[in-house]
């Protein structure tokens, strides 16, 4: 579970040619906001400024993916619901092995999708590298550590969005997770770490609860260990919140046993989840249409949102 190779060698930017551009702006009409308002906790020292870039020879279903590096100062930006409101959120987490994030592929068409549910979509632009470790080493052990920043960021994220519920028009009380690949690893980081913050906390949104009120998890990593045993960094509980796994058969970056160790463990503490297996999607396919059955899962998450109450039938 490579994941800093596996983002690399996804993005194909080793040894290719790529067009780089300057920090991350969302699209028009979405506001981005600090998440902290000075210097984050546990911040880390990075090999430079932020910045943008895109490969034209790695595509995901005939499209390129922005992926962004050195994320020190993170963001959230908010994407308003289309149509009628549900009142829900979700806090969605890009993926990239804790090297980058795929802002597109894994978070502003995300946000498109959510808000045309009537779902508020907060994308958190987490810091990566986003482990107080150095995942260049290559070692296993750093696989399974906690990403100490980026999950204080998610956090962060989760306490904002309930302190600002009245003002965003959110449900306090439905706030859910979405994240892909590491995003996913950060989405059970988040759902099991909640019964104190990671950082000292600051202001009036670090009083709120950084529970997730539900969590979905795209083909997950850094779940399972070599020898098929949960991750002891994610401390399921019985107060784990209700979760959606979706994962390939053939995901041959993270492994499809990331999914099932994780379900498996929430089964056994009576948490309510739902786990769909593809045989074939592979590995960070996002919600970009293809011709495998694995493209409709979104449809599969819509249902879901309803049985659990977030949605309505």
């Amino acid at each position: 579970m490579k994941s800093w190779i596996v983002a690399l060698s996804l993005l194909g930017l080793c040894g290719s040619t790529y067009a780089a551009t300057t920090t991350w702006q969302p699209g028009a009409g979405h506001v981005q906001i600090p998440l902290w308002p000075g210097t984050p906790p546990d911040a880390q020292a990075l090999p430079g400024p932020e910045y943008v870039e895109t490969d034209p020879k790695a595509l995901i279903a005939g499209k390129t993916m922005l992926a962004i590096r050195n994320v020190s100062q993170p963001t959230m930006t908010i994407y308003t619901p289309k149509g009628d409101n549900t009142g829900a959120a979700v806090v969605v987490f890009p993926g990239g092995g804790f090297e980058i994030l795929a802002m597109d592929l894994e978070g502003s068409e995300v946000c498109d999708w959510l808000t045309s549910k009537g779902i508020t979509c907060v994308l958190l632009k987490y810091r990566v590298p986003g482990t107080p470790y150095d995942w260049r080493c290559n070692c296993r052990d750093h696989d399974y550590a906690v990403p100490v920043p980026a999950l204080e960021d998610a956090q962060r994220a989760l306490g904002l969005v309930r302190q600002h519920a009245a003002a965003w028009h959110v449900d306090p009380h439905e706030v859910g997770v979405l994240g892909f690949s590491a995003g996913g690893y950060l989405v059970a980081e988040v759902s099991t770490h909640f019964t104190h913050r990671w950082y000292k906390p600051i202001d009036a949104a670090d009083r709120e609860s950084s529970r997730p009120d539900f969590a979905i998890a795209v083909y997950p990593g850094h779940l399972a260990t070599d020898d098929d045993k949960l991750n002891p960094n994610v401390p399921v509980s019985r107060d784990t919140p209700p979760t959606f796994l979706v994962q390939a058969e053939d995901d041959n970056e993270d492994g499809v046993n990331q999914s099932l160790v994780y379900y498996a463990a929430l089964k056994k503490a009576g948490v309510p989840a739902e786990m769909h297996l593809y045989a074939h999607g592979g590995h960070a396919f996002g919600l970009r249409p293809t011709s495998l059955p694995i493209t409709h899962w979104p449809q599969l998450v819509d249902t879901w949102l309803q049985t659990i109450g977030v949605m309505k039938q």
